[in-house]
């Protein structure tokens, strides 16, 4: 409810954003662990610049990224790399996921992933 959000946002510094992320292998029912991710942030110029790299844990998350600011962000995921580990033929070797983060917000962007698809959604 609406005191449950306003009490999450007063834990969030005002003048960052805050990710995590979590992989679920939904093939097999369990946490995507081990996979390789890159965090981009978006320039003036259209390109993006690498900010950080990333592996998930047991669980398939990811908590350690480091505060950013407000703009357009990007995750790259390696799926390739991580179904090569279970000798499993993909058919997306990476998942991009690109999303606008706003200042004193936490963003949780997990995957939903499978050999052949995969989803996303703004988590909490």
């Amino acid at each position: 409810g609406w005191f449950a959000a306003t009490m999450e946002e007063a834990k969030h510094d005002q003048n960052t954003a805050t990710i995590s992320s979590h992989v679920l292998d939904t093939a097999l029912g369990s946490p995507g662990k081990g996979l390789k991710m890159t965090l981009y942030q978006k320039q003036e110029d259209g390109s993006y610049a690498k900010l950080s790299s990333h592996v998930t844990n047991s669980d398939g998350r990811v908590k350690d990224f480091k505060p950013i600011g407000s703009g357009i962000y990007m995750i790259t995921f390696d799926t390739d790399g991580y179904y090569k580990a279970q000798n499993t033929e993909c058919f997306y070797p990476e998942c991009s996921i690109v999303f606008r983060t706003k200042l004193g917000e936490h963003y949780h962007v997990p995957l939903l992933l499978s050999p052949f698809g995969y989803t996303t959604y703004r988590g909490s």
